[in-house]
């Protein structure tokens, strides 16, 4: 007898569904009217990624004659006409959404006009704009029928434009017009009687066409958007030499040149001027969405300040940590327990703080950290050139691969180096993923260490939009473990051996694996056994099957994956044990918790790593685990309010409905806000 296949769901289309929760928060009537629109910018911003990253790779692969349907598991062609057909549905979905919140906007005196909406002063006031701030940005490029079309920028937005005359047997004009990127997407109008009005800058253009192409003989003039979206995967020698740094920027310029996979244009567009488009850029028809007239729509996110604040999300003011202040020595706290920082909840200034004292304090000799991305204007990076200048030792990596941070990060390798900072480029052939720093503090002839391990970027930016944790601790057992690591990165070694770190690409796996067969045990001998994963994303085969064994074995598992779940939950034979909720909110839940029953001796662990092949074996992750008592309740406090969720939570299961979960409790819990609430509460009650 055959063994069944697992049930798994092909992380490509389960990634699709996780936009679709993104496209829920859109449509979401209890979302605030603006918020709503960012939601509609973020579905778009990762559907340029997905195309640039996972839709490219399966367009490798079909071309890679040795790696049969057999041995990669699915059909990558299959797969590209799914990802094509779900797409076109999300696609006039959000149309849809965009055209109701355009009412509701106009419901809430906030008009956003297209070109023909303009009465007579306001078209003069966008004539001027016109000719004043945009057409000295304008690069016409007529079409030659005959030559190849000029190459057409990554992402970025272009109208074809068609000329015609009546009467004539003359050839209709082709040209394409460049929307230029360095100018505000949006223009607000002069205000009447309190009503706002605002016009796009596409819109600008489309009422000034007359003015771009006045010198042809025409009678009409149409324009159409379009966007292309490039294979973004950059093709490199993992081998980090002194060259690496110029082979990087080499290829960071042809990304920009990469093959097109995804023209996303509008609807409406004529046959003639589409077929134009597909021959001149050699499209296959897996490659052609029909989209709105708005294109980039990431540009939303920045959507103009204007209307009453009850339609935007209230800024919550962070909250500060017990007995931890930024006029006080951490050091010296640290000595006596550790200390938690919940991001977005609690400031992400006590990192700042951190840095900054080890910067001036004439005991510390040495800081050790791993960036991989930073926010534009770093404080942290200032800290460590401030370090540097007062004579520490600072080690810095900077994961120069961080998949489009790539030439940030070369721009502050090079700042970094100018200060004396010593820059590491990692560990040949694996990215840097983890987020941990360490500071050497020499006391009364003593080398202390001081540490602080995190589950995001230490990036101030993100860190007010991302749920993370981040840990301070002196806790030797740690410490001394990550001076360890981060010597062998230093010396570029991959290591063993390590006692209460959780490292990856060498044991994390195993580690995890380790903690199921010991709950499967517990379960085996009628014990309770349990266990709570959150995650981004779940991926790997092999730990999937995994925790498959474990819900036949009868473990109690409860998973919070936000993105990708190639898991089945709730399967006959497979995962009847397993539950697994989605949650979209305000804020992108980042953090990554394990949480094992152990018999009643719960051990919470939090990591960089996800539940994927590329985090458990091709990356440099850490995950830590939790020691303090009443740290290690608080960790389970916000995992039950997280699991008590009816509100923003979703339910992942076979159908891919992605339903709103109901917990047959009537009172609404949810998480980001009851999770805010439970910190304030906690805080004044000390």
């Amino acid at each position: 007898m055959t063994k069944e296949k697992p049930p798994l769901i092909n992380r490509e289309i389960s990634w699709l569904y996780f936009n679709a929760r993104v496209l829920q928060e859109a449509a979401d009537k209890s979302v605030p009217l603006i918020e709503r629109i960012k939601f509609l910018a973020i579905f778009s911003s990762n559907l340029d990624e997905f195309y640039r990253v996972r839709v490219a790779t399966l367009n490798r692969l079909i071309t890679v004659v040795s790696k049969t349907k057999a041995e990669l598991g699915f059909n990558p062609k299959k797969i590209l006409n799914q990802i094509k057909n779900i797409v076109v549905k999300q696609e006039k979905k959000f149309n849809l959404l965009y055209e109701k919140i355009i009412k509701e906007l106009a419901e809430n005196k906030i008009f956003i006009l297209n070109e023909q909406q303009l009465n007579v002063n306001r078209g003069s006031f966008v004539k001027s704009y016109f000719r004043e701030t945009i057409l000295p940005a304008i690069v016409p490029i007529l079409i030659d029928e005959k030559k190849p079309l000029p190459q057409l920028r990554d992402r970025v937005i272009y109208f074809l434009v068609k000329l015609s005359r009546d009467h004539s047997k003359a050839k209709n004009k082709y040209a394409l017009v460049e929307i230029p990127e360095s100018l505000n997407r949006f223009l607000i109008l002069p205000d009447t009687n309190d009503l706002k009005f605002i016009i796009l800058l596409d819109d600008i253009i489309r009422y000034c066409l007359d003015e771009i192409f006045f010198i042809f003989e025409y009678d009409h003039i149409e324009a159409y958007s379009l966007q292309v979206t490039r294979d973004a995967e950059l093709d490199l020698d993992t081998n980090v030499s002194d060259r690496f740094i110029e082979a990087l920027s080499k290829n960071l310029q042809k990304r920009k040149r990469g093959k097109p996979m995804r023209l996303l244009y509008d609807s409406s567009m004529p046959m003639d001027m589409l077929n134009l488009m597909i021959n001149k850029l050699d499209l296959h028809p897996e490659s052609l969405i029909p989209g709105n007239k708005y294109h980039n729509f990431k540009d939303f996110i920045a959507f103009p300040h204007v209307g009453p604040e009850h339609l935007r999300y209230k800024n919550i003011k962070p909250l500060p940590v017990q007995s931890l202040s930024v006029n006080k020595g951490m050091f010296e706290l640290l000595k006596k327990k550790d200390y938690l920082i919940n991001l977005p909840y609690q400031s992400f200034d006590y990192i700042i703080h951190f840095l900054r004292e080890a910067a001036i304090d004439p005991h510390v000799s040495t800081i050790h950290i791993t960036l991989y991305r930073l926010a534009e204007n770093s404080r942290v990076i200032n800290a460590l050139i401030n370090a540097s200048r007062n004579g520490k030792k600072v080690i810095c990596l900077v994961e120069l691969k961080a998949r489009f941070d790539e030439q940030a990060n070369i721009y502050w390798t090079a700042k970094l180096e100018e200060e004396g900072v010593y820059v590491n480029y990692g560990i040949t052939g694996y990215k840097v993923h983890t987020k941990i720093c360490l500071v050497t503090r020499i006391e009364k002839g003593k080398t202390t260490y001081y540490a602080n391990l995190a589950t995001g970027n230490y990036n101030e930016k993100t860190a007010k939009l991302y749920c993370d944790h981040s840990l301070f601790t002196a806790n030797t057992d740690i410490t001394k473990e990550l001076n360890k690591l981060f010597h062998n990165i230093e010396r570029k070694k991959i290591s063993k051996g390590y006692q209460h770190l959780i490292v990856s690409p060498t044991e994390t796996r195993n580690k995890l694996f380790g903690f199921i067969d010991r709950e499967i045990k517990f379960a085996k001998s009628k014990k309770d056994a349990f266990m709570v994963l959150k995650m981004n994303s779940l991926a790997d085969e092999e730990t999937i099957e995994k925790l498959y064994q474990a819900s036949n074995a009868g473990v109690t598992i409860k998973l919070i994956v936000r993105g990708m779940c190639c898991l089945v939950p709730q399967q006959k034979g497979f995962s009847e044990n397993i539950e697994v909720i989605s949650i979209v909110d305000k804020f992108l839940e980042h953090a990554r918790i394990w949480w094992f029953g152990n018999n009643g001796q719960d051990e919470i662990y939090m990591l960089s790593a996800d539940l994927m092949t590329r985090n458990l074996d091709h990356r440099i992750e850490v995950g830590f685990p939790i020691l303090d008592e009443e740290l290690k309740d608080e960790v389970k406090q916000l995992i039950n309010i997280q699991l008590m969720d009816n509100t923003k939570a979703r339910e992942i299961n076979g159908l891919n409905n992605n339903k709103y979960r109901k917990t047959g409790i009537t009172v609404p819990y949810r998480a980001q806000i009851d999770s805010y609430n439970y910190l304030k509460h906690k805080l004044q009650s000390n």
